[in-house]
């Protein structure tokens, strides 16, 4: 028995927000996501991996945890559950449960009404499948079966967001998700229990990153978009519908009442309208500062923002729009970039992080005059483009922070981009001295499993370590009186030490309880 880490993934390697652990016989499939830079079946993990000879997943998997709503976590769990079949439990947080559909529905009206896609999922299948979902509370123990226990801890990133912790027998993990070791307007930052772990499988997004002061960006931000409207022209903010607009709707709102200025902002459909008012009903998942404030004031209760109508696309005048997706990799966000990307007036500000094959992908990686569609479709872009990293996952100093923190005997790295994650295993490895494994999708790792027993001990082995064991050490510090020059006289200190150690042997006998004696009450002729 031990723990075997089979990463799923989707897509390249990228989006590997699919993994499945067996731990001492019991198989969890962390996350069921999907790569948003395709719209083929790559987009989903190769399930077949994981099926029984039969091609039936439910003898296969024990249970699915999901550990939070964006679809590169959730998105393939409709056509898991009610295309390929599986019928086993799924857990997830209230939440989550509650915006997952969310979600789901917009990127499948997205793909099917505006893209002409091929259905992968329908709105009903949605809802048969969010119907099969166990929600959990934060800390509270779960027995999926005789074996397994699993716990959800807040991992901040967005509203609802856990890391999970799951155990059978001496054999304990935790998967991350997606986290964020630093509170931020709206969250607070992830929160777990020191654990005896025999491995972390932890997301690597920002694996290589350090940021710099969240005031400086803030700064930043605010002046390219004020600078932009100043002048007339329109700020376009591709963002998921659910963390980072919030987080920067709170932000705007701050400004624009400090500043006093009347230039409109918008929220795109209908989607982030209903974000906020989960996220209203949700304060108690939200900042300390947030929680604090909720008795004179809601901050999510936007004064400056209101809904956005596809005719104001081409009105004149400056605006602030915050559309989805996050990448431009379809919907809203992509129809407003086509229209507003060739006048130089206009901004395009990229706050959150773009999978490769996406737009926003593009954009980043430098500044394009045109972009392809498709064979047909050429886009010129003349606008501002302005990247902040207001991504809410940890940067690789909150990684490295959690690893120390959790110390456990193996780390697993997934969700990341090869080459960084080959840096931050060797830093694993090199400054923590834990063994550190970056897969490929579709690879598979063995960690052996810590294995106790119960045992009874003699009352002479007891004694023995309670015998104080001295040794003595002379340590030279500095003295107070100059010799000479870049000299220091030296006093010797004595240190005492008292290491309490005892020899003893484990005695295991057939079908007789493990018994630990000391080593002088031995004898081979016994």
């Amino acid at each position: 028995m031990g723990i075997e880490c089979l990463v799923l993934g989707a897509g390249q390697e990228v989006g590997k927000s699919c993994v499945v652990v067996n731990i001492n016989g019991k198989k969890i499939m962390f996350d069921c996501g999907m790569h948003m830079g395709y719209h083929d079946k790559r987009r989903y993990p190769d399930f077949s991996l994981i099926s029984d000879d039969s091609g039936s997943f439910d003898h296969s998997l024990t249970c699915i945890i999901i550990t939070h709503f964006h679809l590169d976590h959730v998105g393939a769990l409709p056509y898991f559950t009610e295309v390929c079949g599986f019928n086993g439990p799924i857990y997830m947080t209230h939440p989550t449960k509650a915006l997952a559909p969310l979600m789901l529905e917009d990127y499948r009206k997205i793909m099917v009404d505006r893209m002409g896609d091929k259905e992968q999922f329908t709105s009903d299948q949605v809802n048969s499948c969010m119907e099969k979902v166990i929600a959990v509370d934060l800390k509270q123990t779960i027995r999926v079966d005789e074996d397994l226990e699993i716990r959800a801890y807040y991992a901040g990133h967005v509203i609802g967001a856990a890391m999970f912790y799951a155990r059978v027998g001496d054999a304990a993990i935790v998967y991350t998700g997606d986290y964020n070791m630093t509170p931020d307007r709206h969250l607070g930052a992830a929160q777990i229990d020191r654990l005896q772990l025999d491995l972390v499988v932890t997301e690597s997004t920002y694996a290589t990153t350090i940021r710099d002061s969240k005031f400086a960006r803030e700064r930043e931000f605010l002046k390219a978009v004020h600078t932009c409207v100043a002048s007339g022209g329109k700020v376009l903010i591709p963002t998921f519908a659910l963390g980072r607009a919030q987080e920067l709707c709170i932000l705007l709102e701050d400004y624009w009442e400090r500043m006093n200025l009347k230039v409109p902002i918008y929220f795109s459909g209908g989607l982030t309208i209903q974000a906020n008012m989960y996220s209203k009903m949700l304060i108690s998942w939200t900042s300390q500062k947030v929680k604090e404030a909720y008795i004179t004031r809601n901050a999510f209760d936007f004064k400056h923002v209101c809904s956005f109508d596809r005719s104001l696309i081409h009105d004149p005048g400056p605006c602030v729009l915050f559309a989805t997706p996050g990448m431009i990799n379809g919907g809203f966000s992509l129809e407003v970039f086509k229209q507003w990307a060739p006048s130089e007036k206009n901004l395009i500000t990229l706050p959150g992080y773009c999978v490769a094959g996406t737009i926003g992908h593009k954009l980043m990686s430098g500044k394009p005059t045109k972009i392809d569609l498709d064979p047909k479709t050429q886009i010129d872009v003349r606008c501002q483009i302005h990247q902040l990293a207001f991504s809410a996952h940890t940067d690789g100093k909150g990684i490295m922070d959690l690893m120390k923190f959790l110390s456990p005997k193996h780390v697993i790295l997934v969700h990341g981009e090869k080459p960084k994650m080959e840096k931050l295993k060797g830093r694993i490895q090199t400054e923590l001295r834990i063994p550190c494994y970056a897969p490929a999708n579709n690879e598979t790792i063995s960690i052996p499993s810590t294995q106790y027993v119960r045992t009874d001990v003699s009352a002479s082995f007891i004694n023995s370590t309670m015998c104080p064991n001295f040794s003595f050490k002379n340590n030279a510090l500095e003295g107070e009186s100059e010799v000479g020059v870049g000299e220091r006289k030296t006093t010797p200190k004595l240190q005492i030490c008292d290491v309490r150690v005892s020899e003893g042997l484990l005695v295991m006998e057939s079908n007789q309880k493990a018994n630990v004696v000391h080593q002088d009450d031995w004898s081979w002729d016994t």
